[in-house]
């Protein structure tokens, strides 16, 4: 995949976001998606390694649209400035469905790589079958989030929107009452493009994708238990 040409499609997006500059650029925009679209479906090969259930996942399906949704935004420009992807065991198009644990990863125009792994926002129901599961097996998420592959990958989950207070049903005294309080179960990393070596961008970043997944498999695990 050529990966300058991406950001610097993005870039120019970024500062052309309206409908008659991307139907100009239209077949630039096509290009890159298929190139996007090749390295989705690799990873989506390297991943099923050491995760099978990842095999099922649709490549295609796994694409955010590069539309966004502006019915409820204040922004209404009409396009997204990243390619991203959410693989999953399944045909899962979003992190925000529920359906479960994704390996997310998404370049963007000012020149990041965005990785991560879990459940960002999950509805209300799949959030209560994760507090459950800490409720129950509280412990087992506590030591593999210790890990130090995970922590040198990612560090730990990310405490956004946390809750003050003990949600409705659980002990505030409960052992592992502060990641009750969490409303994301989902480790992520930003990667500045520009510390890839030129003419190995693709590689480097395939192996650096596929290796911190791998370190949070553990997690992924753990969250499938979680009522699914």
């Amino acid at each position: 995949m050529h990966i300058q040409d991406l950001t610097r499609y993005l870039a120019e997006l970024s500062d052309n976001n309206n409908r008659a500059w991307f139907v100009m650029n239209k077949p630039r925009y096509d290009i890159l998606r298929e190139e996007f679209l090749a390295l989705v479906s690799d990873l989506i090969v390297q991943i099923s390694k050491f995760d099978p259930l990842i095999l099922g996942c649709n490549p295609k399906k796994a694409l955010f649209r590069i539309n966004r949704d502006v019915r409820f935004a204040n922004d209404k420009s009409p396009y997204k400035t990243t390619f991203s992807a959410a693989i999953a065991a399944g045909d899962i198009k979003k992190p925000s469905q529920g359906g479960g644990p994704v390996y997310y990863f998404h370049l963007s125009a000012n020149g990041d790589l965005r990785y991560a792994v879990g459940e960002y926002t999950p509805p209300a129901d799949r959030l209560k079958q994760i507090r459950n599961h800490i409720a129950e097996n509280g412990a087992s998420l506590a030591k593999i989030l210790k890990a130090k592959k995970l922590q040198a990958a990612f560090g730990g989950l990310q405490e956004k929107d946390k809750l003050l207070r003990a949600p409705k049903g659980f002990e505030p005294d409960h052992p592992q009452i502060e990641l009750i309080k969490l409303k994301h179960f989902m480790v992520w990393n930003v990667l500045a493009l520009s510390e890839l070596t030129i003419g190995q961008q693709t590689e480097e970043l395939t192996k650096i994708l596929v290796g911190a997944y791998k370190d949070a498999y553990p997690l992924v695990c753990w969250l499938r238990e979680a009522g699914l």
